[in-house]
């Protein structure tokens, strides 16, 4: 199932966070619930102003093994902001998607100590990336100092994607 959620912050910013609850969603399943676009879309057409900016996953960008499924609902988010940046773009929208790593969360916290230790050593920069992280790039794509910025996959992950 797919989850929208948006939120304003001012008046012509909006976060549309894409989270994908069931992690067994068909190819055609996703096709389908990624076609629906929100009001907060048509409201920021009318106003030909905006930023978009979908939460999706390095697993997306790279594929990983044993979470076929995961990756490629993922992979599907990074084609939404692909071709919703070229629908709206001419309506002066910005759409943009973040790939996170691993990032200290509840999820990484269930996780047994060994296994971090492994997962840190993939990590180039040696440590979980902070939510915070996360969030400042999400203000800052929301911000007039990304407005040329649009289509674009920026991973925050300390390097695990190069």
């Amino acid at each position: 199932m797919l989850n929208f959620s948006t939120s304003e912050e001012n008046y012509l910013k909006t976060i549309f966070h894409l989270q994908i609850k069931d992690e067994n969603v068909s190819t055609n399943e996703l096709a389908e619930k990624l076609q629906a676009k929100p009001a907060s879309i048509t409201d920021m057409m009318k106003k030909t102003s905006g930023r978009v900016v979908c939460l999706t996953s390095v697993s997306g960008l790279r594929g990983v093994v044993g979470q076929a499924n995961y990756s490629a609902a993922k992979a599907g988010i990074i084609g939404f902001v692909h071709s919703l940046a070229k629908e709206v773009g001419p309506f002066g929208i910005n759409v943009n998607a973040i790939a996170p790593g691993f990032i200290e969360t509840d999820m990484i916290e269930s996780v047994q100590e060994e296994r971090k230790k492994s997962m840190v050593t993939m990590i180039p920069l040696k440590r979980f990336g902070r939510a915070e992280e996360v969030a400042h790039l999400v203000c800052f794509l929301l911000s007039d100092e990304a407005c040329y910025i649009t289509g674009q996959v920026i991973a925050i992950d300390g390097g695990v994607s190069i």
